[in-house]
């Protein structure tokens, strides 16, 4: 019973740590809407080697690298789209919670919207780069 509990809590911690680290996240069927509605822009935060496999048809393309470096991805695309909702994905969703973290103590509203494959999975656009 002891070992019962024991593995309760630690699921649970995980679970509550997972949140306070990838705050708010929605998935990729309101993302699209949202999206689509014009109060949003979705973000692709993985790096550019990786954006080859392709991304979500309407997704800017911001490296996670680069909002820690000198932005000049991210600049113009910030600067622009103050007053919308920045939706972030990544290839997991970590990466992206991580992002919308930090724009959100910069004062933006950033949301995760997870990993690709979970938009892909929704058979919603996707674009090759190739």
């Amino acid at each position: 019973m002891k070992t019962f509990l024991l593995i309760l809590l630690v699921v649970a911690v995980f679970f509550i740590v997972r949140h306070f680290l990838t705050g708010p996240s929605i998935t990729p069927a309101e993302a699209a809407a949202r999206v689509g509605a014009g109060t949003a822009i979705l973000i692709d935060v993985r790096e550019p080697g990786e954006w080859a496999g392709g991304v979500a048809e309407p997704a800017k393309l911001c490296s996670l690298s680069d909002l820690r470096g000198a932005r000049a991805q991210w600049k113009s695309v910030l600067e622009a789209n103050r007053d919308k909702e920045l939706i972030l994905y990544c290839a997991s969703g970590a990466r992206s919670g991580l992002a919308a973290g930090m724009l959100r103590k910069e004062g933006f509203n950033a949301v995760n919207c997870g990993g690709f494959g979970g938009w892909r999975g929704a058979g919603l656009p996707v674009r090759s780069l190739d």
